[in-house]
């Protein structure tokens, strides 16, 4: 028999410093927020585990500079296209640049990376950088890691697990799923323990629950993580 499949039109709650569950991470979402206004000073280098929330910190920042309305632009730069890359930073009228996952950077968005750091210090641009390691240890050519490193660094810390539960809270409730916290604890006692597999359990699980029809308990849980073979 087929599944039912049902259209999850549910809106799922776009990433804002709001919604970070910051825990040891306050001092670094305070910093933030003077950032989103018209004067955001020093450049920034975010770095931290996978699933620590860079991505998230770094989308939050380009949409509550604009939303603001402090006539700052904000643009998340794609370094892939290192050709056209400097082209179109010169172009730009943004005021903060983003760049997302450095660590992974080939030789070439490497060097187009370098060119644009510059090129912001030289126009007094903002840059927020983030990558999976301290400036240091990152597998970098020297002259970047030099620029990095002279960035004002934050590391994000991870979360204890009473602030995993609550993101998970967050998350669930942002999906409009009602989950009792039995099935919270299971998860946190037999799921993998970094976010993002945390969070990517709980839209499966939303989603064998819109499919299949079926509430979203504990013998549905079991499941879905024998499914991702957790």
């Amino acid at each position: 028999m087929m599944r039912q499949l049902l259209l999850d039109i549910r809106p799922i709650a776009a990433p804002s410093l709001n919604n970070f569950v910051a825990g040891a991470n306050r001092d670094l979402i305070a910093h933030l927020r003077t950032m989103t206004g018209p004067h955001p000073g020093l450049s920034v280098y975010l770095w931290g585990d996978s699933g620590s929330g860079r991505t998230h910190l770094l989308r939050a920042l380009a949409a509550e500079s604009v939303a603001r309305g402090l006539y700052l632009e904000a643009e998340q730069i794609n370094l892939t296209a290192a050709d056209t890359l400097i082209a179109a930073l010169e172009a730009t009228r943004a005021g903060l640049w983003l760049f997302d996952d450095v660590h992974l950077l080939d030789t070439g968005a490497q060097g187009a990376l370098f060119r644009a750091i510059n090129l912001a210090q030289g126009r007094g641009i903002t840059v927020v950088a983030a990558g999976n390691a301290a400036p240091r240890e990152l597998s970098l050519r020297e002259d970047l890691r030099t620029r990095i490193g002279q960035m004002l660094p934050f590391c994000i810390q991870p979360l204890h697990d009473e602030e995993r539960i609550e993101l998970l809270h967050a998350h669930a409730a942002a999906r409009g799923m009602k989950i009792d916290p039995e099935v919270f604890d299971y998860l946190m006692r037999h799921g993998r323990r970094d976010i993002r597999s945390l969070l990517g359990v709980l839209d499966l699980l939303d989603e064998h629950s819109l499919t299949r029809q079926r509430p979203v308990t504990l013998p549905l849980l079991r499941e879905v993580m024998q499914t991702r073979l957790i």
